[in-house]
């Protein structure tokens, strides 16, 4: 039986919007997976560190015969074949995969949290997520994402883009 997952993706190098439709095809074609929704992209102000350029995000639902640690390792692949580098915390990414959520699975173990725990204050993944997913219940909260989405406390800017980008 396949499981349902949402992956949060986002970029703010070279050229962000291609870099996060190339990880949502990535997705899509690796085994195990079938992209069932992407959210439409949204650029957004840096969370962190502010001083950088502003990011694009987007938020996809996936049906999967995977793990989650062999679907984190899936993500981790997809960002190294992008050139990702891990190199400062909150910087400029060329790509950023992250499992928000696996089901309603609860999971804490070195290197993969689910539900991602920055899930409640991060406006760029509720505003996508909202988009294709408002009624997704967040297993240790309580609460769907459109609920999630109201309470954030210090909002960030996020804006939706053009479909031409």
């Amino acid at each position: 039986m396949p499981h349902t997952a949402f992956i949060a993706i986002g970029s703010n190098m070279e050229s962000p919007a291609a870099n996060c439709q190339r990880a949502m095809d990535c997705l899509a074609d690796s085994p195990g997976m079938t992209l069932l929704a992407r959210s439409s992209l949204y650029r957004s102000e840096p969370f962190g560190k502010t001083d950088q350029d502003w990011f694009v995000n987007a938020v996809v639902r996936i049906d999967t015969s995977l793990s989650p640690e062999e679907l984190l390792k899936t993500c981790l692949s997809i960002e190294q074949e992008m050139g990702r580098s891990r190199s400062e915390k909150w910087g400029p990414r060329i790509i950023d995969l992250d499992i928000l959520f696996y089901d309603d699975l609860i999971l804490k173990l070195e290197g993969l949290e689910i539900p991602h725990p920055g899930i409640p204050e991060r406006s760029f993944v509720l505003v996508p997520m909202n988009e294709i997913a408002p009624d997704c219940i967040h297993p240790q909260l309580k609460k769907p994402v459109k609920t999630l989405l109201e309470e954030i406390e210090n909002p960030q800017q996020v804006q939706r883009m053009d479909s031409d980008g």
